[in-house]
């Protein structure tokens, strides 16, 4: 089986954007552009090898990101050229076998999913080239340089493209040897160069219309949107058995899915504490939870993983309610997560350790009769993703569970008897949630779907 490199131009200088640095170094939910990228080929199991290519300019920028990541694929980082063919082919011709796989791909555009690297990877076992594309949704026009129209081409056969591009090595290196000998340097990109010299088909994978390049500073806006609702998907590769002899504090941890993770991580190893009104600790009172977290330090000297699933939920129309509960609803869901991260910033900062808070799905769109819960939820992925970038240099993980309708306490003294198969089960989110706390995520909305994990009975 042939093995698949990853070549990630990051070289360009992004004048279209009008920022002060390139547009891959900009900072969006928590980490670079670059960073989200590199991410996506990181960690998926297709992917053996990565190369980065860097405008010279930011070499010492760009590994500084690398050194302080977790990333254990990046193989290579280069300089790359002035244009983006110079660059593609420094990056191609690095890769030492010339029978391998190898994907290339802009740095920013970084909504890459799994199902896309598969099915590229899956067309080069029949191709030599294969592009990515999605369907034109408006009618395309062709114009002279009068800009007068021409033609209006079937929109049924005009798609944009996107990346990656996959090739074979041995091709795309012929293509790129050519166009080191041609004057006349038209193409934009590496599937024109195949189709130019007619060195192959070039198969066309659809891609994902979420999958935008991030390129003029409305795309920036858009980006920062797609992370906040689109969530990424819980991790499965970490092991439960990590949590063994590691200290683990959940406030909120009486009852639902608090208490399923203490239950969970206790039987792994794990040396855990639970907080909550029932043994005094009100999560509202800063002072509670120092206070508590002292007691841990005192008996274990250090706290690894911290998590608030302390949550009120109240009903009605606004005219309706009284403040009071409007009040407790913002002081448990939202003050009440920002004064846990808050006293644990010092702990987690000794232990390198991890928080996770909770959204769930209502965080996307205020829902009627729930306007001030939705509404905490949103606040929660907002805070996530600003502190994530806050604490990176301290290396505190903190990510944001968006675990669809859950069977718990809250949800059925607020929605009564539902379906249960229609729910996820405790179980389920406990695990996600304690895989994301050993993680290397940290800014992430992690969403937890019984399309994508089964529902545990």
């Amino acid at each position: 089986m042939q093995k698949v490199y990853a070549v990630i131009l990051a070289a360009g200088l992004g004048e279209r954007l009008g920022s002060h640095v390139p547009k891959q170094f900009m900072k969006i939910a928590g980490k670079t552009l670059l960073e989200h990228t590199i991410d996506k080929f990181d960690t998926s199991p297709l992917i053996d090898e990565i190369v980065l290519v860097t405008n010279p300019q930011y070499r010492i920028l760009t590994e500084d990101i690398i050194l302080r990541s977790t990333f254990s694929k990046v193989c290579k980082i280069l300089n790359g050229g002035r244009t983006r063919r110079e660059s593609s082919s420094v990056g191609v011709n690095s890769i030492p076998d010339e029978n391998a796989f190898v994907l290339v791909h802009d740095a920013v555009i970084p909504f890459i999913t799994e199902r896309i690297l598969g099915e590229c990877i899956s067309a080069l076992d029949k191709f030599d080239a294969v592009d990515v594309a999605i369907p034109a949704v408006y009618t395309m026009i062709r114009v002279n340089d009068a800009m007068l129209i021409e033609e209006v081409p079937n929109r049924r056969y005009i798609m944009r493209g996107l990346t990656p591009q996959g090739f074979t090595v041995r091709t795309i290196r012929k293509a790129h040897a050519l166009a080191e000998r041609d004057d006349e340097q038209t193409a934009t990109d590496d599937c024109s160069l195949i189709l130019k010299y007619r060195l192959g088909q070039v198969y066309v994978v659809v891609g994902d219309l979420n999958s935008i390049k991030v390129t003029y500073p409305e795309d920036v806006y858009l980006a920062e949107k797609l992370f906040q609702i689109k969530g990424y998907p819980a991790p499965d590769r970490a092991s439960l058995d990590e949590l063994r002899d590691r200290v683990l504090v959940i406030f909120g941890g009486g009852r639902g899915i608090g208490e399923t993770m203490l239950r969970i991580a206790a039987q792994h190893g794990a040396r855990t504490y639970a907080f909550s009104r029932r043994n005094g600790v009100d999560v509202r009172i800063l002072e509670h939870i120092t206070s508590a977290l002292q007691k841990v330090i005192e008996r274990e000297g250090r706290i690894d993983y911290v998590s608030n699933t302390a949550a009120v939920l109240h009903a009605g129309k606004l005219e309706n309610r009284p403040i009071s509960e409007i009040v407790e609803e913002i002081e448990v869901n939202y003050i009440g997560s920002i004064n846990v991260v808050k006293a644990s910033y010092q702990y987690l900062k000794r232990s390198k350790g991890s928080i996770v808070l909770f959204a769930g799905t209502s965080y996307t769109r205020g829902r009627a009769l729930y306007a001030t819960y939705t509404s905490t939820k949103a606040a929660i992925v907002n805070m996530v993703q600003g502190f994530a970038e806050e604490f990176q240099s301290d290396a505190i993980r903190i990510n944001a569970m968006n675990p669809e309708r859950v069977a718990g306490p809250m949800r059925r003294e607020n929605f009564g008897i539902e379906p249960e198969e229609t729910l996820l089960c405790p179980e389920t989110v406990a695990e996600a949630s304690l895989k994301t706390l050993l993680s290397s995520l940290s800014g992430q909305v992690v969403d937890i779907k019984k399309s994508h994990i089964g529902s545990k009975s």
